[in-house]
């Protein structure tokens, strides 16, 4: 697999009008102006988008300006997860169809799997698609934690290419760049407060959810560690 994610993604806000349909307008707009920003690529459709508010209507229309909008500048990364794993294999095509770079996939929700059955959901997935998949871990929201040794058995698979992280739990990621240091696999922290302790950890970036109003600031987070000025990245 070619593509592994590194750098900010921008856990964009999915903007609505007053009679909470789909802001098309300002969606451009802010799609403009984070690339205008110079973030590494874009995130769609997570728990910041508020995605498990949408129809699947509503989800395909986000995910197709956004694509459409962005016209290949940066990769976009479209939120395709689901419940059931035959919800998350339909719209996971759909948004390939639609031109989505990449997948991320939350893990599943209400009723917790086990490590075996969160394995099995996502292989089957990811072998549904050519696109890149990103895991998603938010136990928080989900009631789940995908173990680090889960992790690491899915970091073989070929076009499984990252987590995100948003546990908030520094060790948690800790863990899964040692479980997966071997494999072309991305690291993202999830939480915006450990962006800078996640990439001196080995970790490729952060999907982030302040860079929808502060892109330039987020992103210089990034720019200064990759340049060793940590000091700067530190301010």
């Amino acid at each position: 697999m070619g593509f592994v994610p590194k750098g900010i993604y921008p856990a964009m806000l999915t903007p609505l009008t007053k009679d909470q349909s789909i802001d098309e307008s300002a969606l451009k707009q802010l799609t403009n102006h984070l690339i205008e920003a110079h973030v590494h690529g874009l995130f769609a459709l997570g728990t910041n988008g508020e995605f498990h508010m949408f129809n699947i209507e509503d989800k395909l229309k986000v995910a197709e300006i956004i694509i459409q909008e962005t016209a290949g500048r940066v990769p976009v990364m479209v939120g395709s997860g689901g419940n059931s794993t035959e919800e998350a294999i339909w719209l996971s095509k759909e948004m390939e169809r639609l031109g989505a770079d990449a997948l991320s996939v939350i893990t599943p929700f209400f009723i917790p799997p086990t490590q075996e059955e969160a394995a099995v959901h996502y292989k089957t997935i990811a072998a549904s698609v050519s696109l890149p998949v990103l895991l998603y871990n938010i136990p928080s929201k989900t009631g789940f934690h995908l173990e680090p040794e889960t992790v690491a058995e899915l970091a073989k698979v070929d076009n499984i290419v990252g987590i995100k992280d948003s546990s908030g739990n520094f060790e948690n990621i800790q863990q899964y760049i040692e479980q997966t240091k071997n494999k072309d696999f991305a690291v993202f922290a999830g939480t915006d407060s450990l962006i800078l302790k996640t990439l001196q950890a080995g970790g490729a970036g952060a999907v982030a959810a302040t860079a929808n109003m502060l892109p330039d600031i987020v992103t210089s987070i990034y720019h200064h560690w990759a340049e060793g000025e940590t000091e700067k990245a530190e301010a």
